[in-house]
């Protein structure tokens, strides 16, 4: 079914956004590049261009949409099924259906590499690790080495995978990674090559991937130009949501599936773009336009739906300054006299307490909590706050936290899961042994060495010798193992069993016992909705849920509750009161994000982000001093900060200047008279 350009589809989309929707109807054969700025309506129109392709024959089993989170494309799918239920009604007959081929790119290409591996070297049997299980495997080969004995301090194993991750997601060499992000680790250089080789070969050997190995994995395969050709060509159509957070490898892949272009479209924003710490590049949507033979058609999205003028004028001052940029002024319909207000308050204390007053307010005026939120750069900024927050009573959620599947209870029962997937994966298989009381690393261990070189890795676990005192819980392990890797369960009673067998761990582990039950609901909740424990692993690695009952489950209680969020985890929020948190340089842009320019547009990209999260009102803290616990013989001490360099002198127009608390007492009976002196003057006499 065709719709006509005069359709009443299209009608509630902005200029610009339907010439987005509608690229290709003259004929153009160019890529597409949306430049949508904050609060455009970025989402709406990429839904809309998905809808308009199946509505115009496009097979949605040929359309490839990818998106940097798992409920981003949960969400694109919705609202695409949604907009053409409501507008082919029943005569959509074969166009409706939903996009067979949307998730993040990780996931994608799980799904690729799982179904082309055995033309490509791999076993598809394979299962991923998360990034605490990548780190675990790094510090055994790590041990294994005696890179740990080393006579100066060897980096850590966060610190390893980090470096690793990096090399293979902005593709450059180890050297130029530590010269560039990790100059303390340089001297290491010859050691960690050692080490990651040894990496690199324990993964192969365990039949395990990592994160990276996703997508180093999938662009490797696109190099062979036929195999490019055969995967690319079964997409007609690639959508990109988010273009500018890509690294290089992600920008490649989409590059290898469609090397002219034809049917690309890609959506994001450079002003942005503020994770290059995870190997983004900003460069990407700069200069995409010019990768492809014609030029990429650029459309803007300028028009913010979200954000009072004053708001947007601010924050256009701010990125302004860029040093390189799509220019793009952002316009809204929404006036208002209220300017964006810069507070200026003594110190750290002093902001916990006038920001808490200020929530309080506001909410005393119709505004609730949860329309509000305090951002921050670091989780640990809104420490003072939190303590102020309890001891007024009020409610509060936190963002950029402990994520879900960071939680050890969580990580005990996938790790048993994932072992039975894969009983080579010697990280799963040495956590879930040692969740046995009396087995420790030694044990388990040698018991790994005889499941792995065994023919029936079940039957080798039940056989093991065991001391008498572990006997009786080793035969419980091993009777479970033998049913999760024989089948004799289907999905999801398996998780179901596993957690039947850990329920008496759990309670002789953790205090929190009952609380940490609740997760293990949430998870088994979960699988219900996966056809298989391969895919429910896959999935839940890749894409996990956002924290712990034990977090997010307190603040739930109340009727009510404060959002309180680094600016990172903010990034495609909204809400009608915004606080931002120490606005001084050496928090934005953080000291450790200054020695090169690439770093310092980037955190003047983090500010621009934090102030387009206000839809009504914004409120930017300056604390005039930091207190520094004492380090050697320093003491506690405080120091003095000044407003972030990213505000200055020149945009003070766009802001309303404040000093919190406001000083009432009397000074004396003299208040407010002058005095027959001019210090000033003296000042200067003295040099004269």
């Amino acid at each position: 079914m065709a719709i006509k350009p005069e359709s009443t589809f299209l009608e509630k989309l902005n200029p610009e956004q339907r010439s987005a929707v509608r690229h290709g109807d003259a004929g153009e054969i160019s890529p597409l590049l949306v430049i949508a700025g904050a609060g455009s309506g970025k989402t709406n129109t990429l839904a809309h261009r998905v809808a308009w392709l199946i509505i115009n024959g496009v097979d949605p089993r040929k359309i490839l949409l990818l998106t940097f989170a798992r409920r981003a494309a949960q969400e694109m799918t919705r609202r695409v099924d949604s907009i053409i239920t409501r507008i082919g009604g029943s005569q959509a007959g074969p166009a409706r259906g939903s996009i067979v081929w949307s998730g993040t790119f990780h996931s994608i290409g799980a799904r690729i590499l799982r179904e082309y591996a055995e033309r490509i070297g791999l076993n598809p049997g394979f299962t991923v690790h998360d990034r605490e299980d990548s780190a675990d495997l790094l510090n055994l080969i790590r041990t294994d080495l005696g890179l740990h004995e080393s006579a100066r301090r060897f980096p850590q194993k966060h610190t390893c995978l980090a470096i690793y991750s990096r090399v293979v997601n902005t593709q450059q060499s180890l050297a130029q990674v530590l010269a560039d992000t990790f100059p303390w680790c340089c001297a290491f250089e010859t050691d960690l090559r050692k080490l990651y080789a040894g990496y690199v070969g324990a993964k192969q050997h365990q039949n395990v991937l990592d994160y990276d190995d996703l997508l180093l994995g999938w662009s490797t395969m696109l190099e062979d130009a036929a195999l490019a050709a055969e995967v690319g060509g079964r997409f007609s159509h690639i959508l990109v949501d988010e273009y500018q957070d890509t690294n290089r490898l992600q920008a490649a892949i989409v590059k290898a599936l469609r090397p002219d272009g034809h049917g690309v479209t890609v959506v994001g924003d450079d002003a942005q773009a503020i994770f290059a710490f995870r190997g983004a590049s900003v460069q990407n949507i700069l200069e995409f336009p010019e990768r492809y033979d014609p030029p990429a058609r650029v459309v803007k999205l300028e028009r913010n739906y979200r954000s009072t003028s004053t708001i947007l004028a601010a924050s256009n001052a701010v990125m302004s300054r860029a040093a390189a940029r799509f220019k793009k002024d952002l316009w809204t319909e929404r006036s208002s006299d209220e300017r964006p207000v810069i507070v200026n308050v003594p110190d750290e204390a002093d902001q916990a307490n006038f920001v808490a007053e200020q929530v309080l307010e506001r909410r005393e005026a119709g505004v609730a909590l949860k329309s509000q939120a305090v951002l921050f750069r670091a989780s640990h900024h809104s420490a003072q706050l939190e303590l102020e927050l309890a001891r007024r009573n009020i409610p509060f959620v936190k963002f950029g936290g402990l994520k879900f599947l960071e939680a050890a209870h969580i990580k005990d029962v996938v790790a048993l899961l994932r072992w039975a997937d894969n009983p080579r994966d010697r990280v799963a298989g040495l956590r879930s042994l040692q969740l046995l009381p009396g087995v420790g690393p030694r044990t388990a261990a040698h018991a790994l060495d005889v499941v792995e070189r065994a023919e029936n890795p079940a039957r080798a676990l039940a056989d093991h010798t065991v001391t008498a005192a572990v006997a009786a819980d080793w035969r419980d392990l091993a009777g479970l193992f033998s049913q999760l890797t024989s089948g004799s369960k289907e999905w999801p009673s398996e998780l179901a069993a596993v957690q039947r067998w850990y329920q008496p761990h759990l309670e002789r582990r953790y205090d929190d016992a009952e609380v940490r039950w609740a997760d293990l609901l949430q998870l088994e909740s979960l699988a219900a909705g996966y056809s298989s424990r391969e895919r429910f692993l896959t999935e839940l690695t890749l894409g996990p849920p956002e924290a712990t009952s034990d977090q997010a489950g307190m603040p739930l209680l109340d009727e009510d509750y404060l959002i309180l969020s680094t600016i990172h985890s903010a990034k495609g929020q909204e809400w009608n009161a915004v606080y931002l948190l120490n606005a001084v340089d050496g928090c934005i842009p953080s000291d450790l994000a200054t020695g090169s320019s690439d770093e310092l547009e980037e955190e003047r990209r983090l500010l621009y982000v934090a102030m387009t999260r206000a839809r009504d009102h914004l409120t930017i803290v300056v604390p005039q001093r930091f207190y520094v616990n004492g380090q050697g013989r320093g003491g506690d001490r405080h120091v003095y900060a000044s407003r972030t360099r990213f505000i200055p002198d020149l945009l003070a127009p766009h802001f309303e200047a404040r000093t919190w608390p406001l000083c009432t007492e009397s000074i004396g009976a003299n208040q407010g008279k002058p005095f027959n002196i001019d210090v000033a003057a003296r000042m200067r006499q003295a040099w004269g």
